[in-house]
């Protein structure tokens, strides 16, 4: 898929909705020095070029009660049919899923897992994952502490030769 054709406008109204996604369209004209009907004008066009896919509000995971946050690496068995999809499809059952990947290297999927505790860690480790269809292996790597965690995309690697159509 190619990358789609952004300018520098187009990067601060991203910049800014990333760090405040709940500001008005006024606030967010002003703040990038646009007509507020321009800036709307361009926000909607992000929208419908899949720029902006949606909006959500942050949540703290400690706050509801999730003191437990894991990285963990599943390798598979391939013996078995269909095992990817199998495996797959029963990831996107687990509510303590809140990541999965499928990676390169020694395993096949790293899941980022939220549990309230160790024990709840434990029960989806040991009554889930572990039964899940081609678990061979399971490594877990428990957080001690986040020093960045920014889900956001890095508007300021746009780079201007490889986006530089202008908007009207």
């Amino acid at each position: 898929m190619n990358a789609i054709s952004l300018d520098a406008t187009d990067c601060r109204i991203l910049t800014v909705l990333q760090q405040e996604g709940r500001i008005s369209n006024l606030d967010l004209a002003e703040r990038i020095s646009l007509s507020p009907s321009a800036c709307l004008r361009r926000l909607r066009l992000l929208e419908e070029q899949g720029v902006i896919e949606h909006y959500r509000a942050c949540l703290n995971r400690e706050v509801l009660g999730f003191e437990l946050e894991a990285f963990v690496q599943v390798s598979m068995r391939n013996d078995q049919e269909n095992w990817h999809e199998r495996f797959a499809e029963a990831v996107r059952d687990w509510p303590e899923v809140v990541g999965a990947f499928v990676v390169t290297g020694e395993t096949h999927y790293l899941l980022r897992v939220l549990a309230h505790n160790l024990k709840h860690y434990s029960d989806f480790v040991l009554q889930r994952l572990y039964k899940a269809p081609g678990v061979m292996d399971i490594r877990s790597n428990i957080v001690l502490q986040t020093l960045k965690e920014d889900s956001g995309v890095p508007v300021s690697l746009v780079t201007k030769t490889s986006h530089s159509t202008p908007h009207s």
